[in-house]
């Protein structure tokens, strides 16, 4: 197992601090998080204190099949400044998926597989982190497919209206600026 995946893995306990937050871009520990705006289509927040900081923005897809049979669907951009871990990119598809399958995202011409471990998405490669993030910020439209535990396939579609500005305000909070 390559380290960036060994720590993905261990990250996925952390990461559900992230996955706290719900489609109506309410956290569901409102008095934990506090949003730092509104962008387009993108909201940005941030929790903790100094020492334990955690900055995200999320999104919910635009367009998303089977929607009715899923729970929260949305992709979360993170810092934690004090692990050093910036731009992680995860997808909560709102479903478990298949076992060892992987979730396709595609912004423009560009393409990455993430590995997949109950309903979240995660890069196998820390750099291709700030390579989706840098498509995203130059895209308008990125669409996730990936299968359920039913062997169910989705596809959704996201707009990247405000992820810039989201991503810029997540930076300046987390002093990534």
């Amino acid at each position: 197992m390559k380290l960036h995946t060994f720590m993905r893995t261990l990250l996925l306990g952390g990461a559900a601090l992230a996955a706290t937050v719900t489609i109506t871009g309410t956290p569901v520990h409102a008095q934990e998080a506090k949003l730092i705006g509104r962008f387009g289509d993108w909201e940005a927040y941030t929790r903790g204190g100094k020492n334990d900081r955690f900055c995200y923005i999320v999104s919910k897809p635009k367009e998303a099949s089977l929607r009715s049979r899923r729970g929260d669907i949305f992709l979360l951009i993170w810092h934690r400044p004090a692990k050093k871990e910036f731009d992680v990119v995860q997808v909560d598809a709102g479903y478990s998926f298949k076992k060892e399958s992987e979730v396709e995202v595609k912004v423009g011409g560009d393409e990455w597989n993430l590995f997949t471990r109950d309903g979240n998405a995660w890069t196998y490669k820390g750099d291709d982190d700030a390579k989706i993030v840098e498509a995203m910020r130059k895209g308008a439209r990125m669409t996730v497919k990936g299968t359920s535990s039913r062997n169910n396939p989705t596809t959704d579609s996201y707009s990247l209206k405000g992820v810039s500005a989201a991503h810029r305000a997540m930076n300046k909070a987390c002093g990534r600026s």
